[in-house]
Formats: C-alpha cells, structure tokens, sequence
C-alpha cells in the first residue's frame, strides 16, 4: 500500500503575484488524511477556499485558474506542480492575495519550501488512477496523448511558431528527479507576446527575474539557462500541475506536442471522465479501438493506422502502408506537403523536412510491423533509441517518402530491433537502425 503524505509543520514565504503585482504571502499547513489540497483565501471574510478540480477551473490565458462562487485564485500550476513532484497528497495552501508568488517562475522554492516543511506519511491509502485506455486531444499543430503505463512518464516537445527552440525530452518522473530536474525550470515568454498581454491585464508582476524572455535570436535572463533543454522542462512542470488537478496519482505516459494550460486541462477532463466511469465501460471501448487485425490483404489505409498508433495530427507521419514483405518487411508512404506544420520554421523560403522526422516515420512504420506480430493482444511499440544514423539527401514538399523497414531481431517478447529506410524516387534519403520496447496495455 502507498500511503498519503501530508507536512509536519507549517512554512511560508512572500513575492510577488505574476499576473497582479500583488504582494503575496503564502502559508502551506499541514492537512488530515483524505483532505486532499485545499486553498484558502485569508485575505477574504470568512477565509474561503477553493478546491482544485477541472471543474473549478476559470481561466486558462498564460496560466491556470480555478474558482468557486466568487472567489478566484489565479496561477495555481506551480504550487501543484510542487505538490505532485513531492507526492504531497494532503495540505492547505493560504494565500492573503488572488495568486501564489511566481518568485524566479519556477517551482523550485515550493519544492525547497515543501523539503523544510518535512513530509510525512499517514495511515491512508494514496489514491492512484492507472489510466485503461489511450486518450487524445488535439488543437491544431499541439496535441496531447495519454497512454496506459506502469508508472507516470511525459514525453514532451516544445517549439516556437518559427522552430528555433524546439527541444525535446521523455523522462520517467520520480520525486527525485522532480527536485533536482524539473522543479527549477522557468517559464518563459516570446517578446512578441509581452504588449498582448499587458494591454489584457496580464504579467503586471513580471520581470527578468522570475522569467526568461526570448527576443528573436537572444535569450534573456537573470543568470544562464538552469538546464540547455529549460523550456521543453518547464512545459513538463505545467503539464504536473494541471494534470494535478485531478485530485489522484496519475499512472500513465503522456505525449506532449507543444502543450499549453488550455490542451492540458482539456485531457485532464478526458482522463477524469475515464476515471469516473465504470470499467468495464472503458475497457469495452478500449477493445473496439485496440483489436484491429493487422496486416491482413495487401495494403493498409490511414483508419488502420489511426487505430493501430497512438499518434496524431501532426504526428502521424505515414498515409498508406503499401505492402507488407511477409511477417519481417513493410514498405510504407509519406506525402510530403507544403502544408506539413514544421515547414514554416523549417526553413522559411527553402522548406526541408527535418531529419528526426524521417526518423520518426521509419519508427512508426516499424511499430506498426512489430504490433502485426500480437494483432490479438493490446500492446504499444515505445520507441527507446536509434543507432547508426545517416541524411544522404534533403526532403523537400512534393517528395514522396517512401519507408522501408525490415526486423532485424526480438529480443525476448519484450524488445524488438529494425533496420530503415526512406527513399525518395528509388534513392535513400535518410536510414536508421531503431529499438523499440513492446509493452502491454491490457
């Protein structure tokens, strides 16, 4: 049994609220099993509070907001965060303003704040939701998938509109890695963003030293970046606190393209509707969607791939499997259009095809190989590595990408090895030798 983990004692500090400018002081207190989080507005009569839900949420313009009646309490995500990397179950968080102090726009001090405040364990069961079924949400080039997993991992990629700071991590989240790796990463603005939200009220709180500030091709802060891939780690961190707002321990994997607090809240409702609803419901609806009979006839259309890959726009990157070449070989499809979504940083007015996603299109035709071996059973290929990487030629809009992969080995029932190719007119374009780990999801 996992037990709930409370504080010992109560621990304050005071900064500034990022979206007010408001003076705040804020106060964590320790809390009974089963309380779960609360917070508490003191500087209000009658200190009302306000639990966090996707329910209660209000606001979700550069930050998330939640609500009951009248009272409101404004950019709640990094105290979350907090509380969920330190697996704080109960505790309750006072406030004297209608924000949290964003201090250097990271989660750093609550973390630090939570390690002085000892955490303890208490004689009740943590509440733990293990998601059943894949689930998805999509908004134009962002996306957001949720998988069945055994234990609690994101994989996210953050970019800007023009592709200059795309960075990309899949870490497996510990308490410890949480402190050491995740909580001091701070958020961060495009300049081009900073008089919008001013003129709306927003960031009236804000400065270099609780943000960084990316204007064109500079980085401006305080101090040097914590971490060179800060900002794909301080998505992660906002993806925890809103994903928080659930109420449980998540155990799942969580694929973020380009994520932000509205497509996050959307998936936490998705995953708090599943958790709601009777099993049997959800693995009724999971078998229709994951039982397809893969590789039968000589071709396989988009509805087969759609079901068969937890990918989606604009991450799915294969339109047809041509043939498969008997249980070991598959030859593939990729169009290559000017409307593909990375081509309009990738270089603007000489539009190529990034390398990594050439890549990933030989994944995805390989995991797609690999699950024809267990078309009876619920099972995901993870991509885990590749090895002996080459680019040959540029893919450019117009090209047709056609992906050839081939098993090489399995080892065991649990690893599988490809070797692949994209080619575009007969010649190789890009090849890769790709690992996959192959895990059951029923």
């Amino acid at each position: 049994m996992i037990k709930q983990r409370t504080i010992t004692r109560e621990v304050s500090i005071r900064g500034t609220g990022l979206h007010t400018g408001k003076s705040v002081h804020l106060c964590f207190k320790p809390a009974a099993a089963d309380a779960g989080i609360i917070f508490r507005r003191v500087d209000l009569f009658g200190k009302p509070e306000v639990r966090p839900d996707v329910t209660a949420v209000r606001d979700l313009v550069r930050c998330t907001a939640i609500g009951s009646g009248d009272v409101e309490i404004h950019t709640v995500e990094h105290v979350l965060s907090a509380l969920s990397g330190m697996d704080i179950d109960n505790i309750a968080v006072e406030i004297d303003a209608e924000e949290p102090p964003i201090l250097d726009g990271s989660a750093k001090f609550f973390t630090n704040l939570l390690c002085e405040a000892e955490p303890i364990e208490l004689d009740a069961e943590r509440k733990i939701f293990c998601l059943r079924a894949p689930l998805s949400v999509t908004r134009g080039n962002r996306s957001l998938i949720a998988l069945p997993y055994d234990g609690f991992k994101i994989t996210c990629t953050s970019a800007d509109d023009r592709g200059i700071y795309t960075q990309h991590l899949s870490q497996d989240i510990s308490r410890e890695h949480y402190v050491s790796g995740i909580a001091p990463a701070r958020t961060f603005a495009i300049y081009e963003d900073i008089e919008p939200l001013l003129r709306c009220g927003k960031i009236q709180g804000a400065s270099l030293d609780s943000a960084i500030l990316i204007k064109g091709d500079q980085i401006l802060s305080k101090e040097p970046l914590r971490y060179a891939d800060e900002f794909v780690r301080h998505k992660i961190l906002d993806i925890m606190g809103d994903m928080a707002l659930l109420g449980v321990k998540l155990r799942c994997h969580i694929i973020a393209v380009r994520p932000g607090h509205a497509l996050n809240v959307e998936l936490a409702k998705k995953i708090r509707e599943q958790y709601r609803a009777p099993a049997q419901a959800v693995d009724a609806l999971a078998d229709v969607s994951q039982r397809v009979v893969i590789g039968e006839g000589a071709a396989f259309d988009i509805v087969k791939i759609l079901n068969t890959l937890p990918h989606r726009y604009p991450f799915i990157l294969i339109d047809r499997v041509i043939e498969f070449m008997g249980d070991e070989g598959l030859r593939a499809v990729k169009n290559v259009t000017i409307n593909e979504p990375y081509f309009s940083g990738h270089y603007p007015g000489h539009p190529i095809m990034p390398g990594v996603l050439q890549i990933e299109a030989m994944a995805q035709a390989a995991g797609i190989l690999m699950l024809r071996r267990y078309q009876y059973e619920q099972r995901l290929a993870y991509f885990m590595s590749c090895d002996r990487v080459k680019f040959r030629k540029t893919v450019t809009p117009g090209d047709q990408l056609e992906i050839v992969v081939k098993i090489i080995k399995y080892r065991g029932d649990k690893i599988g090895i490809a070797a692949g190719e994209c080619r575009v007119s007969g010649q190789v374009v890009s090849s890769a030798e790709l690992m996959f780990s192959i895990v059951k999801i029923s």
